[in-house]
């Protein structure tokens, strides 16, 4: 089976594109969906033109305030009611996975109490994300150059979320980009938490642009490592292109088309 790929909208739209443009040269190119980082006006339009065009929306923000997440208990009925709203769109839509966020680093907490803080805030909500069969993604993300003081800012830690929540729909959205710099050995640790990973964002380190051989990653090497784990969903490009970004997208496709 070969890798999925999704755009997130709108890093890769030009100025002068139209928003069905964007989708019809995507579908094109070979990509399988479009995906959100929050909801925007246009949320029903993208909906709507993806369908249109044969595009998949693979994924969307599911809560608010990614510093101020699910690490910290007073916060854990707001977010599920948060939740239960952004899981009831995707259900609607067919959209397999909403992003949540740990939350940054609080200093009255050990790392193990913010596990299990995160952990019982997913609890709460995963009956839910259950029922309507969508995917609760906890990001990783880098806590070096991007987010200072993110908790979930490397595998394991995520991976022990998933393993108390103990749910089929609690998973990791395993950033490529943020966790090559937070720990490395990128194609080992995705073939060995696999089964955690619900959605892969991807960028060129360092700079977080294009997947090109200005920067250190190996994405070819890294997709057909995917492919081959049998993972079922998306992969998704969240990077700035450095110029063009629909040729971005042509270059990219290219690399990640693997099988």
């Amino acid at each position: 089976m070969r890798v999925q790929q999704s755009i997130c909208y709108p890093l890769f739209k030009p100025a002068s594109m139209a928003l069905e443009d964007l989708v019809r040269v995507a579908a094109e190119i070979g990509y399988a969906a479009i995906e959100l980082w929050q909801r925007p006006p246009e949320f029903e339009e993208i909906v709507g033109l993806a369908k249109a065009h044969g595009l998949a929306v693979a994924s969307m923000s599911g809560h608010a305030s990614l510093p101020d997440g699910l690490n910290k208990r007073s916060n854990h009925e707001r977010i599920e009611e948060e939740l239960r709203v952004s899981i009831g769109l995707a259900a609607q839509h067919g959209i397999p996975g909403v992003i949540c966020f740990s939350g940054n680093r609080q200093p009255y907490q050990g790392e193990q109490d913010a596990i299990a803080a995160t952990a019982e805030g997913l609890a709460r909500i995963a009956p839910y994300a259950e029922e309507k069969g969508v995917n609760l993604n906890v990001e990783l993300l880098n806590s070096k150059v991007d987010h200072p003081g993110y908790q979930a800012d490397h595998t394991a830690w995520g991976a022990a979320v998933c393993e108390r929540v103990n749910s089929p729909r609690v998973k990791l959205l395993y950033d490529i980009y943020h966790m090559q710099i937070m720990e490395g050995d990128v194609i080992r640790t995705i073939r060995d938490n696999i089964k955690w990973i619900g959605h892969f964002h991807t960028a060129g380190n360092p700079g977080r642009n294009d997947l090109d051989d200005t920067q250190e990653l190996n994405y070819r090497g890294v997709c057909r490592a995917i492919a081959a784990s049998g993972y079922p969903w998306y992969v998704g490009h969240e990077f700035r292109p450095k110029g063009d970004p629909i040729e971005a997208l042509r270059a990219t496709f290219e690399i990640c088309n693997q099988g």
